[in-house]
């Protein structure tokens, strides 16, 4: 009976107290159950897709799997180690290494951002403390001729570059939060709630055009090569809006495959590079001259024997052009000529009139690491410094910076901040007369024509207006014989749509080295391209149809025919009507 009754206290206790922690008191057990196996994990949400002007993809975001471990798991079964190191890729001693700095943790990455079936063939190996979550990996299907301008993101979708940084608040997105029951091989078993919603990343419409961005990378690739050139850059505006349309620089990467390329070719040098604009700086000189009312277009400058003082050195032109008018001075690319403009300026006024054509500042593209340039206040010349720079020297421009300005020569002296966004537009300043800014236009048209320094810029059917530059390569103790050489120039002149401005850098000089030839036919390649898929106008049918009539008189000529052409070319004014039309 003692023995009988102690059992029956014991029964008595033993379903109290069950009762208590099963019922009454059952909240600490629960918490204690939840912590061993109830889990928050993230939701990954994907990444906005960037898109160029026409809604082409440039940036997307691929679903891909990252498998996981529970080092305490996964060092119970040290037996398993050699199987699941071979399916990762990686020596077993790093696994090893790796899973024993972190024996104390219930969590380690072991391979992320993977194609999902490699992940599953590494899932179906069942060893314990083995799992995978989803995540997204970025993917850049025009690689290498977008690089510059998209940049690219980290392992963790993060932008690090180009406009992936700039708007990576934009694109990113929020992951969402989940509570989840997982067993003891970290195998998700419940879906317990939704603790907050995943909220994808917006998508973005830039103004880039990927055809011609195409066409720019293709045609500089080529420049590149013929000449030995060791880097360059192009860059595309929109002259009544601002808009870039391309900007490509070489050498350049894959962003799809970062690491295999090196740092310095991340380096947009469109917008972070400065170089010593040449003879590009010459329209500006003389659109300065014009708006002081120091010179006209009729102005004569006497540029015998060919150079002229500048201090303790001397400003020489190639060749000696003699007495040249205003026109004559940028046709012919006077550097005495220009040096006759400037000194007829005031220092403030030579400074202000730059500054206000975006020298010396950044342009307001927003783009990350975007360089102001170099141009020194008046108080920090000396005595040759402006008539120095009014050809090119003594200060330092990115290419953006200078496609900038002669968008807004062509834009009627509006100068509008350039944009990678399609329709986001800054407001324009008027920062000359449109007078003068057509007066130096119809200046700069010269240049491609016969007698000027790039009629390799020359296009079929259109008036296009420009300007060569090819400077020499500071370096120590005075400048090299290495070149920089440039063209700048807008399509078609009656009514600009596109600025360009092509940079080649360090041409072998044995092959070629002037702008007229480096870059020019760059500039004349890429436009063509884009004033085709633009549908831009013609602005000059007469030498339009005279090329297409001695094109049809010789290949009849070749198939022996002599009848008359006029019924072939009357049909021509036609075609090109319904050719630009929108």
């Amino acid at each position: 009976m003692l023995v009988g009754g102690a059992l029956a206290l014991c029964s008595v206790a033993l379903l109290a107290r069950a009762l208590d922690l099963q019922v009454i008191d059952n909240e600490f057990y629960q918490r204690q159950g939840a912590a061993r196996f109830l889990r928050e994990i993230p939701i990954a949400t994907s990444r906005g897709m960037i898109t160029d002007r026409n809604g082409e993809p440039l940036a997307v975001s691929s679903p891909v799997e990252s498998i996981w471990g529970n080092p305490q798991e996964l060092l119970k079964a040290p037996q398993r180690l050699p199987q699941l190191a071979e399916a990762l890729g990686m020596p077993l001693d790093e696994l090893s290494r790796r899973l024993s700095q972190r024996a104390d943790k219930e969590f380690i990455y072991l391979k992320r951002r993977i194609n999902p079936d490699e992940a599953h063939k590494i899932l179906a190996l069942d060893i314990p403390g083995v799992a995978s979550q989803r995540e997204y990996r970025r993917f850049y299907p025009q690689g290498e001729a977008m690089a510059h301008v998209l940049g690219f993101t980290n392992i963790d979708d993060r932008g690090q570059e180009g406009l992936e940084l700039a708007f990576d608040e934009w694109l990113r997105g929020t992951p969402g939060s989940k509570r989840v029951i997982r067993d003891r091989r970290g195998r998700i078993v419940e879906n317990v709630d939704l603790v907050r919603a995943a909220q994808p990343g917006r998508d973005l419409t830039l103004s880039i055009d990927r055809r011609i961005q195409y066409l720019a990378h293709r045609e500089l690739r080529n420049a590149l090569n013929q000449f030995g050139a060791g880097s360059g850059s192009a860059v595309v505006l929109d002259v009544a809006t601002g808009e870039v349309l391309a900007m490509v620089n070489l050498p350049t990467f894959n962003p799809n495959a970062v690491g295999s390329s090196p740092r310095d070719a991340h380096r947009n040098r469109a917008v972070t590079d400065l170089f010593e604009p040449g003879s590009t700086m010459k329209p500006l000189t003389v659109a300065a001259g014009l708006e002081a009312g120091v010179i006209t277009p009729t102005s004569l400058f006497d540029t015998n024997p060919g150079s002229i003082a500048n201090g303790r050195y001397r400003t020489t032109d190639t060749h000696n052009y003699g007495v040249l008018d205003t026109t004559g001075v940028i046709r012919k690319s006077s550097n005495v000529g220009a040096s006759l403009i400037s000194r007829r300026l005031s220092n403030q006024q030579f400074y202000d009139f730059m500054r206000r054509f975006g020298y010396g500042h950044k342009t307001g593209s927003g783009f990350p690491g975007e360089s102001s340039g170099v141009f020194p206040a008046p108080d920090r010349w000396d005595g040759t410094s402006k008539q120095t720079m009014s050809y090119g020297y003594a200060l330092s421009v990115t290419p953006l910076q200078i496609a900038t300005a002669y968008a807004a020569l062509g834009n009627g002296g509006k100068l509008t901040a350039p944009s990678f966004i399609k329709d986001q537009h800054a407001p324009s300043q008027q920062v000359l007369d449109p007078a003068i800014s057509n007066e130096v236009l119809h200046m700069m048209q010269t240049v491609t024509e016969p007698g000027g320094t790039a009629i390799r810029a020359a296009i079929l059917g259109y008036h296009v207006a420009g300007k060569t530059g090819t400077s020499r390569k500071a370096s120590a103790g005075g400048y090299s014989r290495r070149y920089i050489g440039y063209f700048a120039g807008l399509v078609p002149v009656e009514n600009p749509r596109f600025s360009m401005v092509v940079m080649v850098n360090d041409p072998d000089p044995a092959k070629g080295y002037v702008g007229g030839t480096v870059s020019a036919p760059v500039f004349r390649n890429v436009m063509e391209g884009a004033l085709r898929l633009m549908d831009v106008a013609p602005d000059d049918l007469e030498a339009w149809l005279a090329a297409q009539t001695e094109a049809e008189a010789k290949r009849r000529k070749a198939a022996g025919k002599t009848a008359p052409l006029a019924s072939s070319n009357a049909a021509l004014p036609v075609a090109l009507a319904s050719r630009a039309s929108p």
